[in-house]
């Protein structure tokens, strides 16, 4: 017959034994405190880790013979007297505005203005297309209709200070009315100087119609 102390007498042995051994710390948890604060498992970084590497500078490297002929021959001035004297043959870049003007363009956006035909007669039909499709809503037309039937424009006002200068106007004209002319000479002193009424328009036209014809005539092939 077993002694009912037995059992509990190895149970308190394995229990002290237990007890007394030294527990290991949780991998995870002392990973966590050994990189807390740091981006990387390896610990702090070194004290210098952000500092640049010393820049070697070539003419540390230089030998003095090739140092005192830089210096006492010369040769970085007579470098530079090669390219200037290079340059100095070629023709100019530059052109002396306003006295000298670059071409323009055929399609180049300018100032506004206002054609006629031929016999003299205004080619606006006030169909108002024109004031439609601006996006900026520079332009007001009023028209009336004449004895013979036709309709023409008693009043065309830009606003030049709205004006985007994107076209619109004159791709949407089916009469080539309204056009931008090449000129990109128009500042004025006020503000009132840049409201263009339909006597300013026509003006503009008959003053630019020989240039306004000929950019006409060059963009028709793409058209």
């Amino acid at each position: 017959m077993r002694s009912p102390a037995l059992p509990t007498f190895a149970g308190g042995l394995a229990r002290r034994q237990l007890s007394s051994a030294p527990r290991a710390a949780p991998v995870a948890s002392s990973l966590v405190a050994r990189t807390r604060g740091y981006a990387t498992p390896n610990g702090p970084p070194p004290a210098n880790f952000r500092t640049s590497r010393r820049v070697e500078w070539p003419w540390d490297k230089e030998r003095t013979s090739d140092r005192l002929g830089r210096y006492f021959l010369l040769t970085e001035m007579a470098r530079g007297m090669y390219v200037l004297m290079e340059q100095f043959f070629r023709p100019p870049y530059t052109i002396y505005y306003p006295f000298e003007k670059g071409p323009i363009s055929p399609r180049f956006r300018g100032e506004h203005a206002l054609r006629r035909y031929p016999s003299g007669e205004e080619r606006c039909i006030a169909c108002k297309l024109c004031e439609a499709i601006c996006p900026a809503q520079a332009i007001t037309i009023e028209a009336e209709e004449r004895a013979d039937g036709s309709r023409r424009t008693t009043r065309y006002d830009i606003d030049m200070t709205k004006c985007i200068y994107c076209g619109f106007c004159q791709e949407s004209c089916p009469v080539d009315a309204i056009v931008e002319s090449p000129n990109a000479e128009y500042a004025t002193e006020t503000r009132e100087e840049l409201l263009y009424n339909k006597e300013k328009l026509l003006a503009n036209g008959d003053k630019w119609e020989p240039e306004l014809a000929a950019a006409i005539r060059a963009d028709a092939p793409y058209r």
